[in-house]
């Protein structure tokens, strides 16, 4: 960590949207700079840079209540990485939340998850993040419509706290679909290099797969969705359909829980929303 000493944290502002992205491109991840703008503007962003000013790591707390905050975008770019930039940034945004009396929330890759579990977080549910290559694009009669409040609802009901700030930025968005069967809803909208899923709620596994083939007959090109594990019945629905997983994730939680979801959506927001 002695190398990396040097490099001040500092909080970061919307004119960071374009380095951000960068990082989550470098790593592959399906954030846009929409995303990055949310975050900038609605949350708390620390970031380091190198000597020539080019941000080189970043984490974000983003607050939904006065009693919890999900962090997320966690980066560091190839070559300053496993110097201890991540625990460095990660404790900027355990700090802030601490002051502000925050329980932080998480969904962390396997290897994050060796990160965090030191720190004081500690497990919950685990995700699955599948990709459907390519959407048949098939057609068919277009879903109406949810309405917000539907859909607010629901997604208080899973998470036990209103994220309605993320949930109207996102289904306001150009290109965002917030849809209903009936028996299922759920938040289509877009991503850098693939459309993405969820949250989705239903009444079953059966309609819930659905929606999803709904949706997927209704797109083109690329599609990412972020399983709850549990949900077995639709994990599998899912691979019949040839969606294929691309990695786990392990939701943690660091501090009381605050409040308790009381139903398991099908999906979620994705791990940089919860």
């Amino acid at each position: 960590m002695a190398d990396t000493e040097h490099l001040a944290i500092s909080q970061l502002d919307p004119h960071d949207a374009a380095g951000g992205l960068k990082l989550s491109t470098e790593a592959h991840w399906n954030q846009n700079e929409a995303d990055w703008q949310f975050f900038l503007t609605k949350g708390i962003v620390f970031g380091t840079r190198d000597r020539n000013g080019n941000l080189v790591a970043t984490a974000a707390l983003l607050p939904y209540t006065e009693t919890d905050a999900w962090i997320s975008m966690v980066l560091v770019t190839e070559s300053w990485r496993r110097r201890g930039l991540a625990t460095r940034l990660v404790d900027a945004c355990l700090n802030t939340a601490t002051k502000l009396g925050l329980t932080t929330w998480l969904d962390a890759t396997p290897d994050g998850a060796q990160v965090y579990g030191p720190l004081g977080f500690a497990p919950t549910i685990q995700l699955r993040r599948l990709r459907l290559a390519n959407a048949p694009g098939s057609g068919g009669a277009p879903l109406p419509a949810a309405t917000l409040t539907e859909f607010l609802t629901c997604d208080i009901g899973a998470m036990g706290f209103d994220r309605r700030g993320l949930l109207q930025e996102l289904s306001g968005r150009a290109g965002s679909r917030l849809i209903s069967n009936g028996d299922a809803v759920a938040l289509v909208r877009d991503g850098r290099s693939a459309r993405h899923i969820g949250p989705l709620f239903a009444e079953s596994s059966a309609h819930a797969l659905a929606m999803v083939r709904n949706v997927a007959a209704a797109e083109s090109g690329p599609l990412l969705i972020d399983a709850i594990a549990a949900q077995t019945v639709f994990l599998d629905g899912l691979k019949a359909d040839g969606w294929t997983i691309e990695r786990p994730f392990q939701r943690m939680r660091f501090g009381r829980a605050t409040v308790a979801g009381t139903e398991l959506p099908f999906a979620v927001a994705g791990p940089e929303f919860g």
